[in-house]
């Protein structure tokens, strides 16, 4: 199953949501992935005639090979996310809540001003 990846964002905001509808597709990739991996033992259970032990044996190889290409590919992709994000200087959560904490305390001293 092929997916196209969205149309290139055009505003920070779209940016964001272009990188979550990726991200989401990946996820997506990799649990068809696993899904169509076990089948693929219960078939090859079957034609090799292996054991109950030796098929649970084979499982846990394999799923514990796909957890670490997992997190090795969530971690390449959310380095990648933060190299862009931060190539296009899109500020952080923080960075943002600490510029409208700023913005709150010159309100309340131009209002006190004001008075």
């Amino acid at each position: 199953m092929e997916s196209r990846p969205p149309p290139p964002p055009h505003d920070r905001r779209s940016i964001a949501e272009f990188f979550q509808q990726v991200w989401s597709q990946a996820l997506v990739t990799v649990s068809g992935a696993e899904d169509e991996a076990a089948k693929l033992l219960a078939r090859v259970q079957g034609m090799a005639g292996w054991s109950q032990d030796e098929v649970k044996r084979q499982v846990r190889e394999y799923a514990d090979r796909l957890t670490s290409q997992r997190r090795d590919m969530e971690r390449k992709v959310e380095d990648t996310v933060r190299v862009s994000l931060q190539r296009l200087r899109v500020p952080r959560k923080e960075e943002i809540a600490q510029l409208n904490s700023r913005l709150d305390t010159l309100n309340r001293r131009i209002e006190q001003l004001s008075k």
